[in-house]
């Protein structure tokens, strides 16, 4: 099965900025093959659909991302990245990478992915 690792978290004021990547290794079928999620748990424990990218590059974001953040992908490195600008204190939460079908109706569905990392903490204060 495919490990996912998350690196890139830390502590930052309100408006600054994070690069989070993800790196993928042991995976059966091609990386490229997969689509690619962020996702992130707060202190409510829900994991919400942050941002996903497609195989063929289509990309789609939560609401109360749109604009400030940008998930992207290098197939050639077998790693996923989400820039984080403009953080805002509700950014605060863990951030996990997914990957999972790329046919998948709902791609911002945690139901819609089969592999995880472990996730990297993101603080922004305020």
């Amino acid at each position: 099965q495919i490990q996912l690792v998350e690196s890139g978290g830390g502590s930052v004021q309100a408006g600054g900025s994070l690069t989070l990547s993800c790196a993928a290794s042991k995976y059966r079928y091609s990386y490229s093959t997969y689509c690619m999620g962020w996702f992130r748990q707060g202190a409510d424990n829900e994991r919400e659909g942050v941002a996903s990218i497609n195989r063929d590059g289509t990309t789609k974001y939560a609401d109360s991302v749109k604009g400030r953040f940008t998930i992207s992908r290098d197939d050639a490195k077998n790693t996923l990245y989400l820039q984080l600008n403009d953080l805002k204190p509700e950014d605060t939460a863990r951030y996990s990478c997914a990957a999972g079908s790329p046919f998948a109706r709902d791609k911002l569905a945690p139901a819609s992915y089969v592999y995880w990392g472990q996730g990297t903490l993101v603080t922004v204060s305020s």
